[in-house]
C-alpha cells in the first residue's frame, strides 16, 4: 500500500510539472505574440512608433493612437495605459497630444492620460504605477457631483533624463526639468528645476546640484564605481561568485 501511494504521488507530481511547463510556455508565447512593435502593431495605429519600441502584453487601456507618438527604443511594460483625449473617437486636431522621446521607459501599471499635450523627454525612466495626467477634476460647484463637473486641463512637460520613482504622480501644469529625480510616491505640481530631487506631497526640492559645490545637501552614499572598459559580463559574474566565498 505505501508503494502504491508513492507511485501515485510521483505520477501526480510529474503531471503537475508537465502542466506547469505547458502553462508557462504558453503564456510566454502569448506575451510574445501580443506585444506591440513597429513591425507588429496589431490593432493599434499610433501616429509614430519608433524602431525598437515595444509595448508588453497585456497592454492597458490605449486609445487616441492617432495623436500618440512613441520614439525609438521605448519600453512600455505590462498594463500601461496611454490615452489621448477624454474618450475614444474624438478629433483632437493636427498636432500630437502625447509624445514620448527616444528611450523612455514606463513601468508596469503606469498611466499617462493626455487631454492637453503631454511630453516626456528622451531617456526618462518611470518606475511601476507612475501616474502622469494633464487633466484634473474640478469641484467649483458644491451642488454638482465632482465627477460630472468639467475638468481642468494644462500641458505637462517632463524633461530628458529624468527618473520617476514608484507611485509618483505628475499633475496638470507640471514642468519637470532635465535629469530631475521624483521620489517614490511624490505628487508633483508646478515646476521642478533641472538636476533636482523632489519628494513629498506636494513635492518639494530636497536636494539640488550646484556646479561648484556638487549635490547639496551632499549625497550620503558613495558614487557607484564604473565598470572598467573591456570587462565582459562573464568576468563580472565570476567576480560576484568570488565575493560570495
Amino acid at each position: 500500500m505505501p508503494k502504491n501511494r508513492n507511485t501515485f504521488s510521483s505520477l501526480t507530481a510529474w503531471r503537475r510539472r508537465v502542466l506547469s511547463r505547458a502553462v508557462h510556455g504558453g503564456w510566454r508565447w502569448v506575451q510574445e505574440a501580443g506585444a506591440v512593435t513597429a513591425e507588429h502593431p496589431g490593432r493599434l495605429r499610433f501616429r509614430g512608433l519608433g524602431p525598437g519600441t515595444r509595448l508588453a502584453f497585456p497592454q492597458g487601456t490605449v486609445f487616441g493612437e492617432e495623436w500618440i507618438v512613441l520614439g525609438d527604443h521605448c519600453i512600455i511594460a505590462e498594463q500601461v495605459t496611454l490615452t489621448a483625449g477624454m474618450m475614444p473617437g474624438l478629433d483632437l486636431g493636427a498636432d500630437p497630444i502625447l509624445t514620448l522621446g527616444n528611450g523612455v521607459v514606463l513601468g508596469r501599471g503606469s498611466h499617462v492620460i493626455a487631454d492637453a499635450p503631454v511630453t516626456i523627454g528622451p531617456d526618462t525612466f518611470c518606475g511601476p504605477y507612475v501616474y502622469i495626467t494633464s487633466t484634473n477634476h474640478s469641484y467649483d460647484d458644491p451642488h454638482t457631483p465632482v465627477g460630472r463637473q468639467w475638468p481642468r486641463s494644462e500641458p505637462v512637460e517632463i524633461g530628458p533624463g529624468c527618473w520617476l520613482g514608484t507611485g509618483a504622480v505628475v499633475l496638470p501644469g507640471a514642468r519637470i526639468g532635465r535629469n530631475a529625480v521624483v521620489a517614490a510616491g511624490a505628487v508633483v505640481r508646478g515646476e521642478v528645476p533641472d538636476h533636482a530631487v523632489v519628494a513629498g506631497a506636494p513635492a518639494k526640492v530636497v536636494r539640488s546640484w550646484d556646479p561648484e559645490k556638487g549635490w547639496q545637501p551632499p549625497l550620503r552614499t558613495p558614487a557607484p564605481v564604473p565598470v572598467p572598459d573591456g570587462v565582459t559580463p562573464e568576468q563580472l559574474l565570476a567576480l560576484a561568485e568570488l565575493k560570495k566565498m
